[in-house]
């Protein structure tokens, strides 16, 4: 799959998925709602964006690993923990998934626009250490793809 199929799953298949979903669904796995998904993916967004600067949390010896992973096609397991993120889930920002997803796709805009003047840019991503735009990509497809999947969207597209 090309970065520009990434791009382009990014940009419309997924929020077109987002549209169908409830707001309170629940996911095959974990805790978070419909809506409370949509806005991870933004905060996921935002640190791709570079909007949050982050530190690396992944110790050294382990970084080189989690990068290697973090670039393949292997997918994240269900219930993939993030330490960042506590056992109950963040409460909804937003009065309407739709509002949510909105929000989102403008993160996304955002993203795209951080390495248009710099496209040898490179943002830290707490877990995966220094991305460049192409990494970027891919790593957000593989999360949005996690959670297409958490929350019923088959593997047939995208």
């Amino acid at each position: 799959m090309t970065t520009q199929d990434k791009i382009n799953y990014l940009e419309i298949e997924f929020p077109k998925f987002l549209q169908s979903l409830d707001a309170n669904a629940k996911g095959k796995w974990g805790v978070m709602n419909a809506q409370q998904m949509v806005e991870h993916m933004s905060y996921s967004l935002s640190d791709a964006n570079g909007k949050t600067q982050k530190n690396i949390l992944t110790p050294a010896e382990h970084l080189s690993k989690y990068k290697e992973f973090a670039m393949s096609d292997k997918p994240f397991k269900e219930n993939t923990k993030n330490i960042e993120l506590s056992e109950t889930p963040a409460s909804i920002k937003h009065s309407s998934i739709q509002n949510s997803i909105d929000e989102m796709k403008q993160e996304w805009v955002d993203f795209k626009r951080a390495y248009e003047n710099n496209p040898t840019k490179t943002i830290t991503n707490p877990f995966f250490g220094d991305l460049n735009f192409e990494e970027s990509v891919h790593l957000l497809h593989k999360h949005a793809r996690h959670h297409a999947r958490q929350f019923g969207m088959e593997d047939s597209i995208g």
